[in-house]
């Protein structure tokens, strides 16, 4: 019912700009009618960070920002949602417009900056679903104006971990000026060495809470080997691959647009974020699971992100071009995938092209 509900107001929402739509979205979740999913098939079952995940299909942050609407969410089929970003304080993130449709090529710019009803309300919202079941993870970030962002990301840390099913550090966000440089070694060496006591630390009274690292598609491969050794060395659980890019990949036809500032998602970031997510999983060499993220618009883009490393996967922006759809659209080429006998499970497909996708050209 929910499904049927979405359907009929996708083609309403497109006639507004992309945040009033966006809003809209949001306050018709909150009053779809309450249904339940069909029961995924048994083989979609992921186990990773820990967790139990009924299927890889997971919704990305950055939709349900503010924890309004996880339930909702889970209920069209989901495997997983990740809520946020949220910053310890309440801001209001940069000024609208702040959120771009690039219609010819299925792609979406935003500078929101962290716009965050703050943790208080987040933690509110997500103690009020404690018990409904289904993975909810909680995607943080520093504010704006602090003048120690590690120290945001410890109290966020601490303050959500009993509510949520994992917590992701998001230290690459491009729309949040300076924020990129926590990526650097040194920084980031501190940073996880802080997440990391705090994520034990917290064990006796939350019990455990993984922790993921989402990093930018953006990276020199040097960098990259820079945040992977500090991953590594200090044990997270998990990386997301990846964030927004900055760049513009060539053949962009909605030009003007294009030429607005901050991070491109969709369709034209596939390319760059799978070669990053196949460099990723080479150098994690099975240390811990990988998110796949970035341009993931059909069952055929989903299998491939699978192939080049991903454990599971996260979408979003080609949700505004295909609907809501495409999640059983995902789940059902991957039943086929195994129907065909091509694996045996999701977990044989795990990577298994991602020495060949390092040694492509690197995407334009």
């Amino acid at each position: 019912m929910i499904g049927l509900f979405a359907r009929l107001a996708r083609p309403v929402l497109r006639a507004f700009d992309p945040e009033t739509a966006h809003t809209l979205a949001i306050a018709a979740l909150k009053v779809a009618p309450h249904g339940r999913p069909a029961p995924d098939d048994p083989r979609l079952s992921v186990r990773a960070f820990g967790l139990n995940f009924p299927n890889p299909v997971g919704l990305a942050a950055g939709f349900d920002k503010h924890a309004e609407v996880a339930d909702a969410l889970l209920r069209l089929g989901f495997g997983f949602v990740e809520i946020g970003t949220v910053t310890p304080l309440p801001q209001p993130g940069n000024p609208r417009p702040r959120l771009f449709r690039l219609e010819p090529d299925e792609a979406v710019i935003n500078r929101f900056g962290f716009n965050s009803h703050g943790a208080d309300v987040a933690l509110r919202r997500l103690a009020a679903r404690a018990g409904r079941g289904g993975i909810v993870g909680v995607n943080v970030g520093a504010n704006k104006d602090s003048l120690d962002r590690s120290a945001d990301y410890v109290r966020l840390l601490e303050a959500v971990a009993p509510v949520a099913s994992y917590v992701t550090v998001n230290v690459s966000s491009p729309n949040t000026p300076g924020l990129r440089d926590l990526q650097r070694a040194e920084a980031l060496n501190d940073l996880l060495g802080r997440i990391v006591e705090a994520r034990d630390r917290v064990v006796p009274h939350a019990g455990p809470t993984p922790v993921l690292l989402k990093i930018a598609p953006d990276l020199t491969l040097t960098e990259l080997d820079d945040m992977v050794g500090v991953a590594r060395a200090r044990r997270i659980d998990g990386m997301i691959v990846g964030n927004t890019t900055v760049g513009r990949p060539k053949g962009l036809r909605d030009r003007d647009t294009a030429r607005q500032g901050g991070g491109l998602s969709g369709r034209p970031l596939f390319a760059l974020s799978t070669r990053m997510l196949a460099e990723t999983y080479v150098r994690v060499e099975g240390a811990f699971p990988l998110i796949g993220a970035g341009g993931i618009d059909s069952g055929a883009a989903a299998i491939a992100k699978m192939r080049a490393g991903a454990d599971l996967l996260q979408l979003y922006s080609a949700l505004v071009f295909r609907g809501l759809g495409l999640v059983n659209e995902i789940k059902a080429a991957l039943v086929a995938l195994l129907d065909r006998g091509e694996a045996k499970a999701l977990s044989d497909l795990v990577g298994v092209n991602a020495a060949a996708v390092t040694a492509e050209d690197w995407p334009a």
